[in-house]
């Protein structure tokens, strides 16, 4: 039975890591052609769209007034630009803050959620904001979120000139990634994410999912979907399968950069991922027994790798660990003997390997520390990832049972220190 088991862990485990090894090659590919678009991003001012920007806040003092500051910034004609900025029931000062700004600036605007709809998350924040909102383009920014001055423009511009995007999503880059050995791996992985899974996808399928910031996306569609799913924890990728559904494809354009706060202790990283992990799984369950519904079969390709994902790859290294651990004290008289070792040695490299390309595509990422963090990234931070999504998976099969309300748990930020951490 232990060899079943193992044969069966280990067909998953290299089945993900071959998977991942090909989207990395078409991440490397789109890194080489994704700069032929930006040369069709040519619009007269007059003629851009107007742009409604969404930023949902709830207890954002630390952070909010930086981010409307990077908003005012922003290379765009004020007189096509409309920044909605939602105060969700905070307690705080950032409705305070909201205000001042929307009276200093004739193009901000805020808004301030009431009951019954006021401090219900997220995606209720956004659907706030949308009713409120008159862009043809709406675009969406966290509160912690400060963008480059021209990403917004590469985004609005991006959805003009490709009448098939419905959405187009831009780049994220992590601003205290030099912080603490927490914010260094998760700067790695926000990277390595972004060239292996976002770009990999594109280049391969035309296929990218919308993240919870940075994106920008048609009027007419989110009309058409009926905003956001405010039951879904990972509304971004809840609204990625719908957007596909609707014959549209979502464009990675990594000329919209912006730059991001990560969470800079174990507690607040362990609750933002378990929300992320509990989301994405709510999505799977919510889609997985309505294949045979969706108009768009592409998006079976997203739905299959969210499952083999957060279930099968997942189980597949979790029983691997159990049987690894149990051997040492009771022999299992495993047949696979040294080939685990041997493939176990193999699987390492590779992992190695697929980050330390996706670092190179990052200025003054691959470097010497980096290159040693990623050695140290294999045994310890993924290793939490594997308890953490047994964690939320467990709480999200109580939730189901139980029939409990979705809560929303906003991600704690912190004060930062003056400049941005770009290198490494």
């Amino acid at each position: 039975m232990a060899d079943l088991l193992i044969y069966i862990s280990l067909f998953w485990i290299w089945l993900m890591l071959f998977y991942h090894a090909f989207l990395m090659l078409g991440g490397y590919f789109h890194l080489l052609r994704y700069r032929e678009f930006k040369e069709k991003l040519h619009l007269s001012p007059a003629n851009y769209p107007k742009v409604s920007i969404l930023i949902p806040a709830h207890n954002e003092e630390i952070v909010i007034e930086e981010t409307i500051k990077s908003m005012i910034r922003l290379d765009y004609p004020k007189e096509k630009l409309e920044l909605l900025l939602i105060n969700d029931n905070s307690s705080d000062q950032t409705g305070t803050i909201i205000d001042r700004y929307a009276k200093e600036y004739s193009f901000i605007r805020a808004v301030h959620t009431k009951p019954p709809h006021a401090g219900k998350g997220k995606s209720g924040a956004l659907n706030q904001g949308f009713k409120n909102s008159t862009g043809e383009i709406i675009a969406v920014y966290d509160a912690d979120n400060t963008p480059e001055p021209e990403a917004l423009r590469n985004l609005a511009l991006g959805l003009m000139a490709d009448e098939k995007a419905g959405a187009i999503v831009g780049k994220f880059r992590v601003v205290n990634a030099n912080k603490n050995i927490l914010t260094r791996l998760i700067n790695i992985e926000t990277l390595t994410f972004q060239w292996l899974a976002q770009a990999g996808r594109w280049f391969w399928f035309k296929m990218t999912t919308i993240p919870g910031t940075n994106f920008a996306i048609r009027r007419s569609i989110l009309e058409e979907l009926g905003g956001w799913d405010e039951k879904a924890l990972s509304e971004d990728t809840e609204l990625s399968i719908r957007v596909y559904n609707l014959g549209y494809y979502i464009r990675f354009f990594p000329e919209a950069i912006t730059w991001e706060q990560e969470p800079e202790n174990i507690r607040v990283w362990w609750r933002q991922r378990t929300r992320w992990a509990r989301g994405n799984e709510y999505v799977i369950l919510k889609y997985l027994f309505q294949l045979h519904k969706l108009k768009n079969k592409k998006v079976v390709i997203d739905i299959f790798y969210f499952l083999f994902t957060y279930f099968l790859f997942f189980t597949g290294v979790f029983i691997s660990h159990i049987i690894f651990v149990v051997n040492l004290v009771h022999d299992l008289e495993l047949s696979i003997g040294m080939i685990s070792y041997a493939l176990w040695i193999t699987g390492f490299l590779l992992f190695v390997t697929e980050i330390c390309l996706a670092l190179s595509m990052e200025q003054n990422q691959l470097t010497l520390k980096n290159f040693l963090i990623v050695l140290l990234m294999y045994f310890t931070y993924s290793q939490m990832w594997i308890f953490l999504v047994v964690h939320a998976s467990f709480l999200e099969l109580k939730r189901l049972l139980l029939k409990q309300e979705i809560k929303w748990d906003k991600t704690q930020r912190f004060k930062q220190s003056e400049g941005r951490d770009d290198s490494a």
